[in-house]
């Protein structure tokens, strides 16, 4: 007993029709000979459903779910997803759901697999979660391949593989998928799973970019800023970073800021400098922060300010990784530098503001 494929077609995971998933089940149930208790249960659900008494629902759903009827299970499922008659509840949506996947319930383990990539479902471990992924990837869902994807490429819920990934975003990125596109140019552009192609990179890169994907526009502002599978080209450089900038993104407002701090592509302008700066730096990019510390300290679009140019220093100092030493290290020398210049209340106002400071979402 399965669901109607109209009914899998028309099904999108956060406004599940409840109504044509009852007549679809109902059908089924006189087609395939089910016992009469089983079709005039579900009668007496679809009635109370349609009336808006989803507690009488719900319970009739359940005499059958407890069974073992599957389409009862997502049903029930789909209840306790979309919060009908029960409180919103995504765990029991999962269990239900899970129920029914579990038997071979083709709708149960889309919707299962959905949850998982839209990130409904808490799953009990990452390989749980890619087990139904991969189920709604091989049907050639491109937000599964791409979650399948990024899976092989990170290695959660299987082992990292970035041939794996390579395929699964090729896959969604020949549907068209813009994120999945940006991740197969990044995977041409460094040389994973495939012999690194700087002009393949651009070519998904673009491809992606001009659909608007942000962090594309930015990757494709930097190839042409580096001269990597094209010619460079500062203009066209300045041109994509803008894009992608005023997206929010922190790596396309950073550079569009140094871009026009030296005068690459665009006329030297300090005070567009300070500006792009500031946008990331108040969402915590530690580069922009350092950069519009040093704006403060010169003076740069700004008047000088040593409090200020000291807060900022100190915050991009805490907030490089590992990796990053030598920056982290070079900040910390330009925070002591601008600390020699300041008096012991500039400094305590200083680490003030910087512990005060909360990025902005």
């Amino acid at each position: 007993m399965r669901m109607s494929s109209s009914c899998v077609r028309k099904l999108r995971i956060r406004h599940i029709g409840l109504h044509g998933m009852i007549a679809s089940t109902l059908l089924a149930l006189a087609l395939l000979g089910a016992p009469a208790s089983w079709a005039q249960t579900f009668e007496e659900a679809k009635a109370a459903y349609n009336r808006g008494d989803y507690a009488v629902a719900l319970e009739s759903f359940r005499v059958l779910a407890e069974q073992g009827n599957a389409d009862a299970q997502v049903l029930i499922g789909s209840m306790y997803h979309q919060g009908e008659g029960v409180p919103q509840d995504n765990d029991e949506a999962v269990r239900w759901y899970r129920r029914a996947a579990e038997q071979g319930h083709d709708l149960a383990q889309r919707l299962l697999g959905l949850m998982y990539i839209l990130g409904d479902a808490i799953p009990q471990n990452a390989i749980e979660a890619a087990r139904w992924v991969r189920w709604v990837a091989e049907r050639g869902n491109d937000r599964a391949q791409f979650k399948l994807g990024s899976m092989y490429h990170q290695g959660k819920g299987v082992p990292q593989d970035y041939t794996e990934a390579v395929r699964w975003y090729r896959r969604a990125a020949e549907q068209g998928h813009a994120g999945a596109q940006n991740n197969l140019g990044l995977m041409y552009n460094k040389g994973r799973g495939v012999p690194q192609d700087a002009v393949e990179a651009v070519r998904w890169f673009r491809q992606a970019a001009e659909q608007g994907e942000a962090r594309a526009q930015y990757n494709l502002g930097l190839m042409y800023y580096e001269g990597r599978g094209m010619p460079q080209d500062y203009a066209e450089a300045v041109r994509w970073y803008r894009k992608a900038a005023e997206q929010g993104n922190v790596e396309g407002q950073t550079r569009l800021g140094i871009m026009y701090e030296h005068g690459y592509g665009v006329p030297q302008d300090y005070t567009e400098a300070l500006r792009w700066y500031r946008q990331a730096a108040e969402q915590g990019h530690a580069i922009a922060q350092g950069s519009l510390g040093i704006m403060y300290y010169l003076g740069r679009g700004v008047s000088q300010n040593y409090v200020q140019a000291h807060k900022w220093f100190n915050l991009a100092a805490s907030r490089y990784s590992s990796s990053e030493r030598e920056l982290r290290d070079t900040t910390v020398q330009f925070r002591d530098k601008v600390a020699s210049k300041m008096t012991p209340a500039q400094i305590a106002e200083a680490q003030r503001l910087a512990r005060e400071w909360k990025p902005v979402q």
